[in-house]
């Protein structure tokens, strides 16, 4: 069920990117392949994950420090940067979405901002690799923000940085607890689950 919102009141679209419009850059996937390739605990990986993500996320700490903590606090017989590139390499493009958005991108004037949960390196990656800067106007990244979805102040942060109402905006994200989040907020806000619908909707700015 799709919320009715207006589109002519619209000033600022908010949209989210993992499981958008890639895959998600670190899930518990890939984290599961990792363990797999690299002959690793993931039960203990995935506990140190578990306690030091949160901190990774809002850019606290390097990609190094987190390696540092949750797969390499011993002797490995693989280097830090072949685990890098494992890593890096987890970010795909998922199915006809990006390049639409892309060609839709240069037919509106809207600004159009990413918020999203990511750590820096990832985020930075991803960025430059898929040209995230055809789409996006700018990043409010949980890195960047130094707060993380589904905590309230990442989206008060992006209204008040993109000086709009919460009305005035409308929120793509893949996961419904975060379309809620950012309901609670006053934004106008949609669960992605299919690139046709969510391309119909996103039609109507043109």
């Amino acid at each position: 069920m799709i919320d009715f919102f207006e589109v002519s009141r619209i000033k600022v679209v908010f949209m989210d990117v993992g499981g958008v419009l890639l895959t998600n850059g670190w899930d518990h996937e890939s984290r599961q392949e990792a363990a797999k390739k690299f002959d690793l605990d993931y039960i203990d990986m995935e506990a140190k994950h578990n306690f030091i993500y949160n901190v990774f996320e809002i850019g606290s700490i390097s990609l190094d420090d987190y390696l540092n903590t949750v797969v390499f606090d011993r002797s490995r017989n693989f280097s830090k940067d072949d685990f890098k590139k494992f890593m890096f390499a987890q970010s795909t493009e998922l199915p006809k979405f990006l390049s639409w958005l892309k060609n839709w991108k240069r037919q509106i004037q809207l600004p159009v901002f990413a918020v999203n949960n990511e750590s820096r390196e990832l985020n930075d990656y991803r960025i430059d690799t898929f040209a995230l800067h055809q789409v996006f106007d700018g990043f409010f990244s949980s890195c960047y923000m130094k707060v993380r979805k589904p905590d309230p102040r990442i989206f008060e942060k992006a209204l008040e940085i993109a000086h709009v109402k919460a009305k005035e905006c409308v929120y793509f994200d893949d996961r419904q607890m975060l379309v809620n989040a950012a309901k609670k907020v006053g934004i106008n806000s949609i669960q992605h689950q299919e690139f046709e619908i969510t391309k119909a909707i996103l039609e109507n700015f043109i």
